[in-house]
């Protein structure tokens, strides 16, 4: 099965894609894990997506549709994938159905005041990088990180313009693919306010499983 998975940052898209990789027995594939499985390659498109990255810019459309091309022309994702992060815009989901036919399209739906409460009370280990939540998934001492015992801190991103921004950005540039891929009628929309047990029991449902 091919599956795109749609949602704003903070709808829990990689915790749920974790959980559906055993379900559809398909890969997820991040735009992220794509970049740096490309560095580290040091294929031509990776030296680029580096000099971009480096540079401090963001990676251009035409070069994340070839990385991701690339990527779906891999033995591993014949019987399919779900795809995290990819597209992001209306050019990139056309130049998608250019060459591979997506099954269905997965939108976690969640307001943004969620969105605020959950990205806003994460707190990220400097030493293991492991999150916490200062409401949903507290450590054992405030401030400590229970697996390597170093400090927890709130990450730039993570600040309250910041999410802001992020969501702004969202709904701008990949808020309008729910529509496109409604239109095509195959998309399905799952509620991901509640526990991670119940979104999979919702997504099993959305797709027939």
């Amino acid at each position: 099965m091919k599956l795109i998975f749609l949602g704003p940052p903070g709808a829990g898209k990689g915790t749920l894609a974790a959980k559906a990789v055993d379900l559809v027995k398909a890969p997820h594939i991040s735009t992220g894990n794509i970049f740096r499985a490309a560095i580290a390659a040091q294929s031509p498109l990776g030296l680029k997506v580096k000099s971009i990255l480096d540079s401090g810019q963001l990676v251009d459309d035409e070069t994340t549709i070839g990385l991701v091309k690339e990527r779906l022309a891999e033995a591993d994702v014949q019987c399919g994938y779900i795809l995290d992060g990819f597209p992001r815009t209306i050019p990139q989901a056309e130049a998608l159905a250019g060459f591979s036919t997506v099954d269905r399209v997965v939108n976690f739906d969640i307001p943004d005041t969620s969105v605020l409460e959950r990205l806003g009370g994460r707190r990220t280990c400097r030493g293991c990088g492991k999150n916490f939540h200062i409401v949903f998934g507290k450590p054992k001492q405030e401030g400590i990180c229970d697996h390597c015992g170093g400090e927890l801190y709130t990450r730039d991103d993570d600040r309250e313009e910041a999410i802001k921004k992020r969501l702004e950005v969202y709904r701008e540039q990949t808020a309008p693919l729910i529509d496109y891929y409604r239109k095509k009628g195959i998309l399905a929309d799952v509620d991901a306010r509640p526990a991670v047990e119940t979104v999979v029991e919702n997504f099993k449902k959305s797709l027939g499983l």
